[in-house]
């Protein structure tokens, strides 16, 4: 068996501060207190928390300036989606706002691979739709599931999209274990996702759009059936 992760200090100081800061306890904009008060405010030790800061400034919320002191970031107006995942942790409400470009973004994708994949990539897909029906269990359904999706982004020839995709799915990584009830019998998981790779390896742009938009409005109501 492997050994599960510790929790250190750190990890709990930046849980705390990332909370803080997304609770609007430290508002977007504002300078937090100095290192030292800080510190004892926590009850950490000024190296501590200078970790924690490190981790914070690269996830996207903190900034600092030499000699001004450590700016909360306006991560609404200045962050990207890199941040999705770990805004998910801290609120299921992002799920909902993810769905919604999930089916934008999914039903375009479905309709640029319908006119633009090659015959080699219309077999990829066909090979990977088989992978979800002969998945043995729930996540690795799920994960089959999710290869069919970069495939038809890539199809698109577009790398923008093969990015979107995986963003998207990166996002709501944190809660997946939730989202697994489209994924629980594998042959409806296929049958499902079949009008989808079908109509693209037919090349039929309107109904491979119609096919996904189905597909995903579905899957995101068995899935937040799900979280609720």
């Amino acid at each position: 068996m492997e050994a599960l992760p510790r929790e250190t200090i750190v990890d709990v100081l930046e849980s705390r501060l990332r909370e803080d800061i997304l609770t609007g306890r430290h508002p977007a904009g504002s300078y937090l207190p100095p290192e030292r008060t800080l510190a004892d405010g926590y009850g950490v030790t000024r190296n501590t928390l200078k970790h924690a800061f490190a981790r914070l400034m690269q996830a996207g919320l903190l900034e600092t300036r030499h000699g001004v002191g450590t700016r909360v970031r306006d991560y609404l107006r200045l962050g990207g989606a890199d941040l999705l995942p770990m805004l998910v942790r801290h609120s299921p409400d992002w799920i909902g706002e993810i769905f919604e470009v999930r089916r934008s973004i999914g039903a375009l994708i479905a309709e640029r691979a319908a006119t633009r994949a090659t015959g080699k990539q219309q077999a990829e897909l066909r090979a990977l739709l088989a992978a979800v029906r002969e998945a043995p269990d729930a996540d690795a359904v799920q994960l089959a599931d999710i290869e069919v999706h970069r495939a038809l982004a890539r199809a698109t020839g577009n790398r923008v999209y093969v990015l979107l995709t995986n963003t998207l799915f990166n996002a709501y990584l944190p809660v997946r274990a939730a989202l697994a009830g489209p994924f629980e019998d594998p042959g409806a998981a296929h049958g499902r996702l079949e009008p989808v790779v079908e109509a693209v390896a037919a090349g039929d742009a309107d109904t491979a759009r119609r096919a996904a938009e189905e597909y995903l409005t579905v899957t995101e109501r068995i899935m937040l059936e799900g979280l609720a």
